[in-house]
């Protein structure tokens, strides 16, 4: 039982140095670079280990695409009542998580700028984990509301004020140089996830009819 204990946790421990590895070399030298033997070279094995693991750079897109998805999927305060407070805290969660992510931020760039099988592959686990940590089963938004649709516009709107931060120090006339301007961000995100989800039906269909 020791033993077998053992070599679990060095595999475990290789396969995590070979994760690490690719990130370094995705976010060091991009996604044209990113090859069996470039990986092994950085992770210092033989590359058969990363076949062994990860089925090739492939699985090691989806690990990595997941494990960025992860890293903003911080602890919960408490315990949420209401499918508003788990969206809130959970999109302010990614917004802050995305902004101290350089390699989570330009794979995100390059989703919308290059059309390669491996950005296929990293954004498709990205999102998808993205969606499921926005997943609440024992939680439900209100009646009629649209809550994929919803959460899609805000997280690209995230999305797009962090990159263009980065890029050019603001977005559509609002600064976001200093940390006091991202509070405002915080504030303007809660009032629109609140405004989103304390609408009902009728609300929607208001909306709908004007």
């Amino acid at each position: 039982m020791a033993e077998e204990q053992r070599q679990t946790r060095d595999r475990e421990r290789t396969a995590a140095a070979i994760l690490a590895a690719a990130e370094r070399l995705l976010a060091q030298q991009g996604f044209r670079h990113f090859g069996v033997n470039a990986i092994a070279r950085e992770a210092g094995c033989d590359k058969q280990l990363i076949y062994r693991y990860f089925g090739g750079t492939e699985g090691l897109a989806d690990a990595i695409g997941r494990q960025i998805a992860r890293r903003g999927n911080e602890p919960m305060v408490g315990s949420p009542t209401s499918y508003l407070e788990f969206v809130e805290q959970s999109l302010l969660a990614y917004l802050e998580a995305l902004r101290r992510d350089p390699l989570a931020q330009q794979i995100a760039a390059w989703e919308t700028a290059e059309d390669s099988p491996l950005i296929e592959r990293l954004s498709a686990a990205r999102t998808g984990a993205l969606l499921r940590q926005l997943d609440a089963p024992e939680l439900s938004p209100p009646l009629g509301v649209d809550a994929p649709a919803i959460n899609a516009l805000l997280l690209g709107a995230i999305q797009q004020m962090v990159l263009s931060a980065n890029r050019r120090g603001g977005f559509a006339g609002v600064p976001l140089t200093e940390d006091r301007n991202w509070i405002r961000v915080r504030l303007a995100l809660r009032t629109l996830i609140r405004g989103a989800y304390r609408v009902g039906r009728s609300g929607v269909d208001a909306v709908g009819a004007g």
